[in-house]
């Protein structure tokens, strides 16, 4: 066994993987851009790195098994079919040591470029997770503000999450058609706004109105944690609510609501379906990457092997 020529082969087919690997890198950024309709697509971008993945092995692990192979002495004596085995084992080693020192020395760049799609499966999921907190994340708090919850339970302050959260409310709570002709002739109307009729100072009807509102963030929240239905009190409950900042009847906030929280819940679902083919596409990319730079490897290792016997039989002809 001939240490020194395996370790040469080795330190060549490293070498010339780290330079092919950058030039692939300059490449790929030369052919992609950030504005729509330029550049490469990405299915041309997964095709080329694959080709040129396998083109690096082919290329750097060929050099390393002929060094392998060429460099070390001659066997006099030796069979020739034990002659060949020695070489391929050469070539295969040469292509091992330069493979292991690549991983270990390239560990974080190997691992950002690997990692690229399980990554992207993650954000996917975090995005479903996010689009699900959109309209069912929100929880109210004992003195009636909100705050969301993140995709690891904790609390969070997703900017997101509220507004969307808060625009069905908003929803629910938009005056009726009569009540704001009822404004613009003079003023908000008593079923609009009864507390003005009751004398309520501003500030008490301020605290009412934020009240309701956060009633109303709850009954919400709890709709969508089942499906967008509420029960029949609930329902009725969040009507109330609903007619007495609307100017509604009872049976018009109670179609409004369910109306409401069936937009809501279509919204939701069509969210994380979105995301989810997203991670599934992520998921599927990931896949297909490993399962080709598995198939470049090998490719890496017949190519060490088999340049490592055509070395061997140079070699010989020069001795």
């Amino acid at each position: 066994m001939s240490w020194g020529a395996v370790l040469a082969g080795a330190a060549a087919a490293a070498a010339l993987s780290l330079i092919l690997l950058l030039l692939g890198v300059g490449l790929g950024l030369a052919a992609v851009s950030p504005w729509a309709g330029d550049g490469a697509s990405a299915g041309t971008l997964g095709a080329a790195g694959i080709a040129w993945l396998a083109f690096t092995q082919l290329a750097a692990s060929g050099l390393g098994g002929y060094l392998a192979g060429r460099l070390r002495v001659r066997w006099r004596g030796t069979d020739a079919d034990e002659v060949h085995f020695r070489d391929t084992a050469h070539g295969l080693l040469s292509w091992a040591v330069a493979t292991l020192f690549t991983a270990a020395t390239l560990t974080a760049s190997v691992g950002a470029i690997a990692g690229l799609g399980v990554k992207g499966a993650a954000t996917a999921a975090g995005v479903a997770t996010a689009g699900a907190a959109a309209t069912t994340g929100a929880r109210a708090d004992t003195d009636g503000t909100l705050a969301e919850r993140g995709a690891d339970g904790r609390a969070g302050t997703d900017p997101l999450a509220r507004d969307d959260l808060g625009y069905y409310v908003d929803t629910l709570l938009r005056p009726s058609a009569a009540a704001t002709t009822s404004a613009g002739a003079g003023g908000p109307s008593a079923a609009a706004n009864p507390a003005t009729l009751r004398g309520w100072p501003d500030a008490s009807m301020a605290h009412a109105d934020e009240h309701s509102s956060a009633a109303l963030h709850r009954l919400v929240l709890r709709a969508l944690r089942h499906e967008g239905r509420l029960s029949a009190e609930d329902t009725r409950a969040a009507a109330q609510l609903v007619a007495q900042r609307t100017g509604l009847t009872q049976a018009e906030a109670e179609r409004r609501v369910t109306e409401t929280l069936q937009r809501a819940r279509a919204e939701a679902q069509a969210l994380e379906t979105r995301a989810r083919e997203a991670a599934d596409a992520a998921r599927k990319a990931t896949l297909a990457a490993a399962l080709w730079m598995f198939v470049a490897l090998l490719i890496g290792a017949f190519t060490a092997s088999l340049l490592a016997t055509l070395g061997g039989r140079q070699r010989d002809l020069v001795d």
